[in-house]
């Protein structure tokens, strides 16, 4: 029998427990504060370290893995005897990372099928799930990076920013659309479209700005069977309050599961700064 292990980075926001649960193998981004460079993750660089960082104006910055650090995890799991990869990253538009692990794939000798969900966050997170998924009912690796393609497709992926200077400050959203974005005080709301963060809507309150939140994420679920995310970075009582109007308005669409919801990750949080909540909405594929 084939062999196929999936392959995600750590922007996917998996829980270290999920991904070990479900055999997927997590590759760090890293984050650079001050002089310090640490792997994104639980014993590097955390939300709060992040959070922490920027409200202090310390030089915050982030990096992606290496293409020889995707090539050494290949090898090793070519070592391992398995036949084939599936390695689902987060938006090329918005990372280098898709780029490294398509150079890396070209250096080891099985099968590497680099899919780029177009998304960030827990949306790639969802789309490396669906490929386990697919894999575990008998699909081939080309099936599950076809899945996990089509469901980083399907997802809607909305967030409300305090300012949108650190996006600024990062490249991820022009300079035009800072300025503009900030005008006469309004609170943007933003959404990943084509890769990219592109803004959405603008709003005058932040209390207007979560429920408007709201109303597009269950515009986005619609009437079918979603997995819902609300993620923040150092918002936690407004994460909270939007996560639990998400599961009174869509308990239909979650067919009794929660809404998930958590700290966003620490190289996400370096490009949108504290005050950050956004919600994911992520369509479930067929009999999932």
């Amino acid at each position: 029998m084939t062999r196929v292990v999936v392959v995600t980075d750590s922007t996917a926001s998996l829980p270290p427990e999920l991904a070990e649960a479900r055999g997927i193998r997590v590759v760090p981004l890293q984050v650079v504060i001050g002089a310090r460079v640490l792997d994104e993750g639980p014993d590097g660089a955390t939300p709060e370290v992040v959070a922490e960082a920027l409200r202090a104006f310390v030089p915050v910055s982030t990096s992606r893995p290496a293409p020889a650090l995707f090539a050494d995890l290949y090898r090793s799991l070519e070592a391992e005897g398995v036949d084939e990869i599936v390695s689902v990253h987060l938006s090329g538009e918005m990372s280098g990372t898709f780029e490294s692990a398509q150079l890396a794939a070209l250096e080891v000798d099985l099968p590497v099928h680099v899919v780029d969900s177009g998304q960030v966050g827990i949306a790639t997170g969802f789309a490396a799930l669906t490929a386990v998924d697919v894999l575990e009912a008998g699909g081939s690796g080309e099936d599950a990076a076809n899945a996990a393609l089509a469901r980083g497709e399907a997802a809607s992926s909305l967030f409300y920013v305090d300012t949108l200077e650190y996006l600024r400050r990062g490249g991820r959203i022009g300079a035009a659309a800072a300025i503009f974005g900030s005008a006469l005080s309004v609170k943007p709301l933003l959404e990943i479209a084509d890769g990219r963060v592109v803004p959405r809507e603008r709003v005058r309150t932040a209390s207007r700005a979560l429920a408007r939140l709201a109303e597009l994420a269950v515009e986005a679920a619609g009437d079918v069977p979603v997995d819902v995310s609300v993620a923040h970075l150092a918002n936690a009582e407004r994460a909270e309050e939007l996560a639990a109007a998400l599961t009174e308005r869509l308990a239909a669409g979650l067919e009794g599961r929660e809404v998930l919801c958590g700290e966003l990750g620490a190289v996400l949080g370096a490009h949108v700064g504290p005050g950050m909540v956004a919600v994911c909405v992520s369509p479930r594929p067929a009999g999932r």
